[in-house]
C-alpha cells in the first residue's frame, strides 16, 4: 500500500532546510556554505535533502521565495486598503518599511556587510528579480488609483511602477552604504540628507506630483539612523 504523505509534515521538514540555508546565507554568504553544511546543521541525510531540493540552487530559490513572500505579505494590507487614498498608501508604506527596519536595527546592521558581500551576489540578484516581479503589480495598483484620483499623471502605471520599484531598491542600497560610510566618517550628514532628498525628487517627477508633496523618507527616520 503506498505511503500517504502528510502535507503539513512535509512542509515542516522542508522548512527546516530553508531555515538553515537562510541563516547560513545571513551569517556567511551564499557562496560560503555547501549542501553538506546544511546537512550538518540539520542532522539530515543527503536523501532527505534531495527529496525536497535537486540542488543548492533550488534551495536558494526557496529562500528567495520565502523572503519575497514576507515582503509582499508585509505591504499587501496597505496596498489593498479600500479606504486609503493613493498618496496615503505610499506614505503609509514608506513609514511601515522604515519602522520595520528600525525595530530590527541590530539585525539589520549585523546583516549589512554580509548582504553586500561578493559571496551574496547571486542571492541579492535573485531576490531583486523576484521582488520586482511580485511587488511591481502592487505599486502599479496604487499608481492606477492615483491617476484615477487625479493626483498622479503617469501615462503607463505598469511601466511607471517598474521604474518606481527600481528606484526604491536603489534608495535602500544607497541608504545602507551611506550608513556604513557615515559611521566610518567618510560622508557628512549634509551629504546624506542631499543624497536621500534627490531620490524623493526623482520619485515625485516619475509620478508627476508637485515638488515637496511626497515624503519618501521622514526626516525623523533619517535622524534616528544618522545621529
Amino acid at each position: 500500500m503506498p505511503r500517504t504523505l502528510d502535507p503539513e509534515a512535509h512542509a515542516l521538514r522542508r522548512d527546516v532546510f530553508v531555515d538553515v540555508a537562510q541563516r547560513l546565507t545571513a551569517s556567511r554568504g551564499y557562496d560560503e556554505f555547501s549542501v553538506q553544511d546544511v546537512l550538518d546543521e540539520t542532522g539530515a541525510s543527503k536523501g532527505a535533502f534531495y527529496h525536497y531540493f535537486d540542488s543548492k540552487a533550488a534551495l536558494l530559490d526557496a529562500v528567495v521565495d520565502r523572503m519575497t513572500t514576507a515582503a509582499v505579505t508585509f505591504v499587501a494590507p496597505v496596498v489593498e486598503d479600500p479606504d486609503l487614498a493613493a498618496f496615503d498608501k505610499l506614505h503609509a508604506l514608506f513609514g511601515q518599511i522604515a519602522d520595520w527596519k528600525y525595530e530590527r536595527r541590530e539585525l539589520v546592521l549585523a546583516l549589512l556587510d554580509v548582504w553586500f558581500s561578493d559571496e551574496n551576489t547571486m542571492m541579492r540578484e535573485k531576490f531583486r528579480r523576484s521582488y520586482v516581479t511580485r511587488i511591481t503589480p502592487l505599486f502599479a495598483g496604487i499608481i492606477r488609483q492615483g491617476v484615477a484620483e487625479g493626483v498622479f499623471t503617469a501615462t503607463s502605471p505598469d511601466h511607471t511602477a517598474g521604474i518606481m520599484v527600481a528606484l526604491l531598491q536603489g534608495i535602500s542600497d544607497t541608504a545602507s552604504h551611506l550608513f556604513l560610510d557615515f559611521q566610518a566618517g567618510r560622508v557628512t550628514r549634509d551629504e546624506v540628507d542631499r543624497t536621500l532628498a534627490s531620490f524623493g525628487e526623482a520619485l515625485e517627477r516619475i509620478l508627476g506630483v508637485a515638488p515637496g508633496s511626497l515624503r519618501l523618507i521622514d526626516p525623523n527616520v533619517i535622524a534616528r539612523w544618522f545621529a
